[in-house]
């Protein structure tokens, strides 16, 4: 793998990027797009014309059903009268009618009702050579003419009856077709010849095999139209290889008729007790156009699907090559010492990031001495800098350090002299200058280590405000302050506030409450106090500072230091916020993550 890996990426390489993206499209798009796109031409061609040969075949076997239903009733319906006794009578007859008067006609009841019943049957006429029954309706003398008929012939030879298109002669004149059942009498003496022809009506066989979507034909077993839906075909026949002889044959394909392609199917019906066959013929004048242009559709989505990724990359690879030859002709100038190169090279590709370190390089190149110069100087200050940093430093580690051994030995002298007071204030002072020392640059503290050094705060200003401030706590049950961290310093300046703003203007009994407790999966710590508060104008304008982090010492300490240090740490959900009314005390309540100690 690796092999066959390094000898395309080899051979590769030594071709143009040009020359490489139209293989990689041929390789990649123009051969594959290509052969699934002649299978699936192919496949949907070959579906197609599966669809369409299988739905002629459908609807060849539907017309084949109810012209069978069709033809078989009429041939029930008719078989009676080769029986029938008045007919028979007629037949056998030697003289006229009793009653005959010049220009009379009779009629034969059994098929005059007949007629009158059956909506399928047009007419019924017998054909005889016994020239008395010639006197009676539907019964018609056989002349010379029709003896030459080629059905009165097959009539003749057999006593079997077939089905045959007759051409007819209406009223007006005018001729049409009909498909007749010829059925030829027996039993009227052997001197005797009767043949009867039922008509079938055009207009029912119409009504019942009709369709918008196909083209129809029966034919007849000697290739004679016997039904379309187009007159004119009555009679004709049709250039397709179809077996005469075949009652259960069946084609389909393609065939021309007046310039179109017609897709077609056959299916034979051999007709009952009859010796004939017939042959539905259903055709699709629009089957092959649709095929044709539902690939031809294809096709062109096809040739999109090739000529648009050629023409991009053919876009892409001109556009790519410029910028490539013109990135190459300014390197080439940088090479040789030429630092005057175009000022922009347009696009926000790898290419233009390129030529953006080309530009840095050449910038580099040109202030290379002055740099080197620059440099040297600024190496001696950062040298210079860095120790007096250094010695900063020192001093910041001992000052504190001697200035909290330095309370310690006063506080020592105080407890000498006997001045307790002293030497407590000193102690806390102490204590709490430790703390800050400690807590400075540290990330987290327990809550404990917080609320001690709140502790000492308070009893620091419980010094200097006497009764005047006072300190409540309340921690809810489950909160354990040495399992919580928190940011340090977060709640002193929110007490400090308190007293120099919120108690402002009370001489005695002023009281801050801080409250700990757990909300909606928050910790939250209160603190209120029972100050002066403030109206909504003033409210509002501290809020907004908060949010803006522009307060100053003299409208609240810290506030919005601290609202920014929560935020920055543990995202926008926490932080400050206040809340107040006039003669009634401000409560500031912070809200923060519930971190627990890692054990």
């Amino acid at each position: 793998m690796n092999k066959k890996h390094r000898f395309i990426t080899g051979f590769l390489s030594k071709k143009k990027i040009r020359t490489q993206l139209y293989m990689v499209y041929v390789v990649a798009v123009f051969v594959p797009i290509t052969i699934v796109g002649i299978y699936l031409l192919t496949y949907v061609s070959d579906l197609l014309t599966t669809y369409y040969k299988d739905s002629l075949r459908a609807e060849a076997i539907r017309i084949r059903t109810l012209f069978s239903e069709l033809t078989s009733d009429v041939y029930d319906k008719t078989t009676d009268l080769m029986f029938d006794d008045e007919i028979n009578r007629i037949l056998t007859t030697q003289e006229y009618p009793a009653d005959k008067v010049s220009n009379s006609v009779y009629y034969c009841p059994a098929i005059n009702n007949l007629v009158y019943a059956n909506v399928d049957i047009e007419d019924i006429t017998i054909y005889t050579d016994n020239s008395y029954a010639d006197n009676y309706l539907h019964f018609e003398a056989i002349t010379e003419e029709l003896e030459q008929e080629e059905w009165m012939q097959r009539a003749h030879e057999s006593y079997v009856s077939f089905w045959t298109t007759m051409e007819m002669v209406d009223s007006n004149g005018k001729s049409y077709w009909n498909l007749c059942l010829v059925r030829r009498i027996a039993g009227i003496g052997d001197d005797n010849m009767a043949v009867m022809v039922i008509k079938v009506k055009d207009g029912y066989i119409k009504g019942r095999i009709s369709s918008k979507e196909y083209g129809i034909r029966i034919l007849t077993d000697n290739n004679v139209t016997c039904y379309s839906p187009i007159t004119s075909e009555y009679g004709e026949s049709v250039d397709l290889s179809i077996d005469w002889e075949d009652d259960y044959f069946f084609s389909s394909g393609t065939y021309w008729e007046d310039g179109k392609q017609l897709f077609y199917s056959v299916t034979g019906l051999g007709m009952y007790q009859s010796t004939s066959n017939t042959y539905i013929v259903t055709t699709s004048d629009t089957a092959y156009y649709e095929i044709r242009k539902i690939v031809l559709t294809c096709s062109l989505i096809l040739f999109a699907a090739l000529t648009l990724p050629l023409l991009l990359i053919l876009f892409f690879t001109t556009h790519f090559s410029s910028r490539v030859m013109t990135l190459r002709q300014e390197m080439k100038k940088v090479s040789n010492q030429d630092y005057d190169i175009i000022p922009e090279f347009h696009g926000e590709d790898e290419l233009s990031e390129v030529f953006s370190d080309l530009q840095v390089l050449v910038k580099t190149i040109e202030e290379k001495n002055a740099q080197v110069y620059a440099s040297q100087l600024r190496d001696e200050q950062l040298q210079n800098e860095q120790q007096k940093m250094e010695m900063k430093m020192l001093a910041s580690q001992i000052n504190p350090h001697f200035l909290y051994n330095t309370l310690e030995s006063i506080r020592m002298q105080a407890l000498t002299a006997g001045n307790k007071e002293v030497a407590n204030s000193i102690k806390l002072l102490g204590k709490s200058m430790r703390y800050v020392l400690e807590n400075t640059g540290t990330g987290f503290i327990t809550l404990q280590k917080e609320m001690d050094y709140i502790e000492t705060y308070i009893a620091i200003q419980k010094m200097r405000f006497g009764d005047r401030v006072n300190f409540e706590v309340a921690v809810e049950a489950d909160i354990v302050l040495e399992e919580y961290l928190i940011l340090p310093f977060l709640v002193q300046p929110v007490i400090e506030n308190a007293i120099i703003h919120g108690l402002e203007g009370i001489t005695e009994n002023g009281c801050i409450k801080m409250n700990l407790s757990v909300v909606r999966g928050y910790l939250q710590l209160s603190v209120t106090d029972n100050g002066i508060g403030m109206n909504e104008e003033e409210l509002s304008r501290l809020r907004e500072n908060i949010n803006k982090n522009t307060l100053n010492a003299s409208t609240s300490i810290g506030l919005g230091n601290i609202d920014r240090r929560v935020k920055l740490c543990y995202g926008e959900q926490y932080g400050l916020s206040v809340r107040s009314n006039v003669g009634k005390g401000t409560t500031v309540v912070i809200r923060l993550p519930l971190e627990r100690k890692e054990v």
